[in-house]
């Protein structure tokens, strides 16, 4: 093992969601660990000098390009982190097809075919590292977010099958459920009793920062976790551990 379990020296990491929230706290926390840290993000103004790229990967040929551009840019991808991702709260009964589009295709359908098209290039080098943020809705019911509960546990059996299919190929795959975690994505549209009720059934008796998860994804991508692939870190204070 390396002088340094936990470094990334070296590595190249493509972060896609890396310009805000928990993408950007992770892919600030591998630039601190050693990785050369490549950014992806549809919104220009976030995107920062240099190693970043426009991409929308809702859209499958966009991210087919993108992927070509990094390697083509810097010849491998050693780390991909899929931190794309929406939330769209109402009742189930009210959710259209519309809606469908944008959150499966955002929180899903996007993560499914960035992990295939990586992939595809980390397996034809026999190594490669996968994380992908899931959530708690992996795990438990949630009022008026059916969409994004159906996306986010799809994501973490989509990172529990590929890690069965590619761990014997060189290729890890894992994932990140964070807990309440105050964001621009959710911060406003979390409405206060929701707020209360989170903040009550959290042991560690507050929200978390995004910068809580950067520990975890160091740790998933790093040389220390060679021996773990197929499981979803809960990052989360305790809450799925809390009971009444």
């Amino acid at each position: 093992m390396a002088d340094n379990p936990f470094s990334l020296a070296g590595q190249n990491a493509l972060v896609i969601g890396g310009t805000s929230g928990i993408g950007k706290a992770i892919a600030d926390g591998f630039r601190a660990a050693g990785a050369r840290v490549l950014v992806v993000g549809r919104t220009p103004a976030k995107l920062p000098a240099t190693d970043a790229y426009l991409a929308d990967v809702r859209d499958f040929e966009a991210t087919r390009a993108m992927v070509a551009k990094v390697l083509s840019d810097h010849g491998r991808i050693d780390i991909l982190v899929n931190s794309q991702g929406i939330i769209m709260l109402k009742p189930a009964e009210e959710f259209t097809p519309q809606d469908w589009d944008e959150v499966v295709g955002t929180d899903l359908k996007s993560v499914f075919f960035a992990c295939t098209e990586v992939g595809r290039h980390m397996l034809s080098r026999k190594s490669g590292c996968i994380i992908n943020i899931a959530s708690l809705a992996s795990y438990r019911g949630w009022p008026r977010s059916a969409l994004y509960a159906i996306s986010k546990t799809g994501v973490k059996s989509l990172t529990e099958t590929l890690a069965a299919e590619w761990g014997g190929r060189g290729v890890r795959v894992n994932g990140i459920a964070p807990g309440f975690v105050m964001t621009d994505m959710n911060r406003d549209k979390m409405p206060p009793e929701r707020k209360a009720r989170a903040l009550d059934r959290t042991p560690a008796a507050r929200f978390g920062e995004t910068h809580d998860m950067a520990g975890a994804a160091i740790y998933l991508a790093s040389p220390a976790a060679s021996f773990v692939t197929g499981t979803t870190i809960t990052v989360d204070g305790g809450f799925l551990a809390a009971g009444l």
